[in-house]
């Protein structure tokens, strides 16, 4: 698959709330996942690995108490390169409903997405 034929994969399962399969079909095994520098303790940092990558979405949505909604951008596609917005709608456990906004940029090789970096407001 080229750039664009993953974006526009990845968009789709996205929508219908697949991240897992999304992963599962769409990542390397050797893929790394970025998250922003000041995260609070206990928050979801970058990991690298496919696994890692999986797992870190299991633990995500271990603190999620329910899921209201949410939005996927249709892709910008450069090069190896893609990026689309994510919002998202949830009640957190011990937290409450929150609104989180991200902008998500992924880089493509052979036909794999190998890097997720997500950009957001921290605190």
């Amino acid at each position: 698959m080229n750039t664009e034929a993953v974006a526009k994969r990845l968009v789709a399962l996205c929508r219908e709330f697949k991240y897992e399969q999304a992963q599962k079909e769409l990542y390397a095994d050797d893929a790394v996942s970025i998250e922003p520098e000041g995260l609070p303790p206990g928050a979801l940092g970058s990991v690298k690995g496919l696994k890692a990558i999986i797992e870190k979405g299991h633990q995500f949505n271990a603190m999620v108490e329910n899921f209201h909604g949410g939005e996927v951008s249709d892709p910008v596609v450069t090069g190896n390169w893609f990026a689309l917005t994510m919002t998202l709608d949830a009640t957190f456990k011990g937290r409450g409903r929150t609104k989180m906004e991200e902008v998500c940029v992924y880089q493509v090789r052979n036909g794999k997405i190998v890097k997720e970096q997500f950009f957001y407001d921290v605190g």
